[in-house]
């Protein structure tokens, strides 16, 4: 029956290192035939193309839309053989199929694509492609830097540290994320005693940074804890306490 077709329509369900093929003669009441898996090299698709050019003289492929792109629908249509790409979502599926695999999703497209079933997509080209790519990624860089973001004033806020900068766009060279957070280190007598800025709050380590009754296990966090630089953040960060290291005065300065 395969002989007298003039032309097979050729499902594949494509994977990352396989590609489970089937097809079905256009001859009316044809059974759809496996073919099993093969590779995904060129070499095996050039083989495979011979194999069915043998039983018929025209070949329609088609395989869903999916992470491995469209190289298999250009690398067909630089051979000028047809291909077409469909939608998952609008496969047509039988209420209560639940059994999902390779070769019956390779069946069905064969069998699908000769009965007219099945919805095309538009497939891009290179260029258009390109475009896509980029702009999916900095969305993707986007997202990223407002998690990184929210981490960061998260952990400003859990050292007591309200950040006052600008909001919405990345930090640029002139406004860095610690330009507007800053924590100045006073160890002379003199500079405790003087005036504070308007933008400068100045918070006694007493009442800032003693931890005393709040350990939930029944300890207390030393009263007073050293502050040295952070490399990662370019702030201050709390550094292990020594009995013999104390800070009498910790200013928080918010730049304008």
């Amino acid at each position: 029956m395969g002989k007298c077709s003039t032309m097979l329509y050729v499902g594949l369900d494509v994977h990352k290192e396989s590609i489970a093929v089937a097809y079905a003669p256009d001859v009316h009441g044809a059974e759809v035939v496996s073919l099993g898996n093969i590779g995904t090299r060129q070499c095996d698709i050039d083989k495979l193309t011979r194999k069915l050019t043998s039983r018929a003289p025209q070949l329609f492929f088609v395989y869903e839309a999916g992470p491995c792109g469209y190289w298999l629908y250009r690398y067909l249509t630089r051979k000028g053989l047809a291909c077409a790409v469909v939608a998952p979502s609008l496969i047509p599926r039988k209420p209560g199929d639940r059994v999902k695999t390779d070769h019956r999703d390779a069946v069905q497209l064969a069998r699908l694509m000769r009965s007219g079933d099945l919805s095309l997509v538009y497939v891009p080209a290179v260029e258009d492609e390109a475009i896509r790519d980029l702009s999916r990624a900095r969305g993707d860089v986007i997202k990223d830097f407002k998690a990184a973001k929210c981490r960061l004033k998260s952990f400003l806020l859990r050292h007591e540290i309200r950040y006052t900068g600008p909001t919405g766009n990345p930090p640029t060279s002139a406004g860095s994320p610690g330009s507007s957070v800053r924590r100045r280190h006073n160890r002379s007598s003199s500079r405790n005693t003087s005036a504070p800025s308007p933008n400068t709050m100045s918070v006694s380590s007493a009442s800032r940074l003693n931890f005393t009754n709040s350990s939930p296990v029944g300890g207390s966090f030393p009263s007073s804890r050293p502050f040295r630089p952070c490399a990662v953040c370019n702030l201050s960060s709390p550094s292990p306490p020594s009995p013999s290291s104390a800070i009498s005065h910790v200013s928080i300065t918010h730049a304008s």
